[in-house]
């Protein structure tokens, strides 16, 4: 004997002795029996009984089939007990349905309204403008080493890490962070030298890629000044502002390529003033703007603009102990930049005015209770200082140590060591005459000295 049963039907295949039968309990075939001239509600009412009374003669057809076969009377038993179940079963599942009658479904429209969104209000437009004004005066700048390989003739660039830097003039030069190109500058290279390659942005959003050749570089003002070949029409110089009138609690942007994400603007306001920003090149930057705009690895070199988008400062450092901005970034103000840039171009150095003489470090002149002011240790015989008449510090006949002078102020702006006088000495340029105050064992006195041109 061969069983089988499907979804849709309940199929029994005997086959005995030459004899076969075959019963066929359809659900379709039931419904349409008992359905095609009654309404739903006579179905409910009376059919089902109708229904379960022609599974049963059904069995009995088939018991009547199987009897005498070679079935055993228990597994008869067994087979029918399982029929008649499974047949009460269909049309309980079908009276349900119909009694429910033809089922539809509404479908909500859950979409939210969409409103559109306006026009900006004027803040948002303006922080917008100077955004597409300016962002083509940023560069994104990446630092090559040439390394030489194994069986290479030759070197091949080696892109060491990423930066921003600012259009200066149509004359195609860039001006960036010392520290975004040192390790290119770490190795000496020469004036017209390829130490990155600076991309540009196009009108059309397409970034345009040169050989950034350098030019100069001041490591103690953390600036260098790149020059690319580039049409003038890719070239758009950025507006330089003066940083000498800022106020704290102005708003302030800074355009740049953090983490190369290029052209990425952060907005914020000026949170100090006169801030000592200790760069990435090891030493002390005085005049710094504090801001709370982000400023981000890959920020540096990258403009620092006023609410007019004019140029305050280039970003260069983070205060931060885990590497990426916690709300305190610092720029180099447009001040320290308009001076030292057109230096860079013009002899590819900063050419610095001081006193040509060496002070005491802090360390050493507390070590010789100076507390204020800035002590001079020597003074060469052909410098302006010597011919000023500064005295350096020197040894008496009986080995006694006698303190040179110590310069208490530079025209008349108090000078409270070695840091603050060259802070005070950033402002001239060589060949201006100051006048120093000085205290010379217990006297005070003034002596006009001018400046000469010192090494960074």
């Amino acid at each position: 004997m061969q069983v089988s049963v499907c979804s849709n039907s309940c199929s029994l295949n005997l086959n005995s002795n030459n004899v076969k039968s075959e019963l066929l309990i359809g659900r379709r075939e039931l419904l349409s029996t008992f359905c095609s001239n009654g309404s739903h509600k006579d179905i409910v009412s009376h059919k089902p009984f109708s229904i379960l009374r022609m599974v049963s003669e059904r069995m009995v057809r088939l018991d009547e089939v199987i009897i005498g076969k070679s079935i055993p009377f228990s597994s008869r038993r067994v087979l029918l007990a399982s029929l008649i179940a499974y047949g009460s079963y269909l049309p309980s599942r079908y009276l349900s349905a119909l009694a429910l009658g033809d089922p539809s479904v509404t479908v909500e429209d859950v979409t939210p309204a969409v409103f559109p969104s306006g026009a900006l209000f004027p803040p948002e437009e303006r922080t917008v403008q100077l955004f597409e004004k300016n962002t083509y005066s940023v560069v994104n700048i990446f630092d090559v080493t040439l390394r030489p390989q194994l069986n290479i003739t030759g070197a091949v660039e080696i892109p060491e890490g990423n930066g921003s830097g600012v259009v200066w003039d149509e004359k195609g030069h860039i001006v960036t962070n010392y520290h975004v190109i040192g390790n290119s500058l770490s190795r000496n290279p020469s004036p017209g030298q390829v130490v990155a390659r600076v991309n540009i942005l196009a009108s059309d959003g397409v970034q345009k890629n040169f050989e950034g050749k350098l030019i100069g570089a001041d490591r103690t003002k953390d600036l260098a000044v790149l020059k690319v070949e580039a049409s003038e029409d890719l070239l758009r110089p950025i507006k330089v502002g003066q940083s000498s009138s800022l106020r704290v609690g102005q708003q302030c942007l800074a355009i740049g390529n953090p983490f190369g994400f290029d052209h990425t603007l952060t907005v914020g306001v000026i949170s100090g003033l006169n801030r000592d920003i200790f760069s990435q090149t090891g030493v002390t930057i005085g005049g710094g703007i504090q801001t709370d705009a982000a400023i981000n690895p890959g920020n540096s070199g990258g403009p620092l603009l006023d609410s007019k988008g004019n140029l305050i400062g280039i970003n260069t450092a983070i205060f931060t102990q885990t590497g990426t901005s916690a709300g305190v970034g610092f720029a180099i103000p447009s001040s320290t930049v308009l001076k030292i840039v057109p230096q860079l171009i013009k002899f590819g150095k900063a050419v610095r005015a001081g006193l040509n003489i060496e002070i005491a470090p802090d360390l050493i002149a507390n070590q010789l209770n100076v507390r204020k002011g800035a002590l001079i240790l020597q003074v060469p015989s052909n410098s302006f200082a010597a011919k000023a008449g500064l005295l350096p510090t020197t040894r008496g006949f009986a080995g006694n140590l006698v303190l040179g002078d110590i310069i208490l102020a530079v025209d008349n702006k108090p000078v409270k060591n070695k840091g603050e006088l060259s802070k005070a000495l950033d402002e001239y340029n060589v060949g201006d005459k100051v006048i120093l105050k000085i205290q010379r064992g217990s006297e005070n006195m003034e002596l006009p000295v001018v400046l000469e041109e010192v090494s960074s």
